[in-house]
């Protein structure tokens, strides 16, 4: 699985939304100045956050984003999804709506099986556990597992 700089970058901007200490809007160039993203780069991103309700926009001068509900009902996986589209596809196409014959046929269970875990875990954490440094006990173990740090 490959995260987009896009699906990065909104998780990022997202978790400086969730960790504002007064909820208060924030501008995008004070997100971007702390997250070292691009500005124009951000301003789609949070475009896309604020059409898949993620976000909600205020213009003037005590304008800026905020976050449209509380951190922890707003789950890693539902920032992807509002910036990139599914979790998992494969050459563009959703798992169940491919199909193989012969000795790839058993590829089609192997694909749904890897989207299953990476939902699993995307919408097992949110934005409020990732802010808070308090990620799952499950989600957490994964990565004491001997070689989850290796590059292969």
């Amino acid at each position: 699985m490959r995260i987009s700089a896009r699906a990065d970058y909104a998780v990022r901007a997202a978790l400086q939304l969730a960790a504002s200490p007064d909820a208060g809007p924030l501008k995008a160039e004070a997100i971007a100045e702390a997250q070292d993203i691009p500005h124009k780069f951000l301003e789609g991103i949070l475009n896309d956050m604020r059409r898949g309700g993620l976000v909600l926009s205020r213009r003037g001068g005590n304008g800026g984003y905020r976050l449209a509900r509380p951190a922890g009902s707003i789950s890693i996986a539902d920032v992807i999804r509002a910036v990139d589209g599914p979790l998992v596809s494969v050459r563009g196409v959703r798992p169940p709506d491919l199909s193989y014959t012969g000795p790839a046929q058993s590829l089609l269970p192997l694909w749904i099986a890897l989207r299953s875990n990476v939902r699993e875990i995307l919408e097992g954490v949110s934005l409020a556990d990732v802010a808070s440094s308090q990620l799952p006990p499950d989600v957490s173990a994964l990565t004491d597992t001997p070689g989850a740090w290796a590059n292969p």
